[in-house]
């Protein structure tokens, strides 16, 4: 009986050191530091809106595309896609150019012959 006695009060005063007593050395580990919260990103929801309303937004692509439709490049593309259309019909398309060698009058011709 006294061996027993003995043994729980040495396995009481163990269990004592260890929770009192810092873990040290490779074969006593301590508790585990907790583990970090991960980082949630903020929302771009929880901001109000910063971006152009609807008419605004209407605004810019109106200028846009008025500064398009006046453009040389606009210009050359209406002139392809009439160029196209003529061709798709089988017709021959007036196209001329500065410094062309004959001008629109020159097709004027074919175009009655083909009409």
């Amino acid at each position: 009986m006294r061996q027993s006695i003995a043994h729980a009060f040495l396995a009481y005063l163990c269990t004592l050191i260890a929770l009192l007593l810092p873990a040290t050395g490779t074969r006593r580990k301590c508790c585990a530091p907790p583990a970090p919260e991960p980082v949630i990103p903020e929302s771009p929801w929880s901001r109000p809106w910063t971006s152009p309303s609807k008419a605004e937004a209407a605004e810019i692509f109106r200028r846009q595309a008025e500064a398009w439709a006046e453009s040389e490049e606009a210009e050359r593309q209406r002139e392809r896609r009439r160029a196209a259309a003529f061709a798709a019909a089988g017709l021959e398309y007036p196209y001329t150019y500065e410094g062309a060698p004959f001008g629109a009058e020159a097709f004027a011709d074919v175009m009655r012959k083909t009409a």
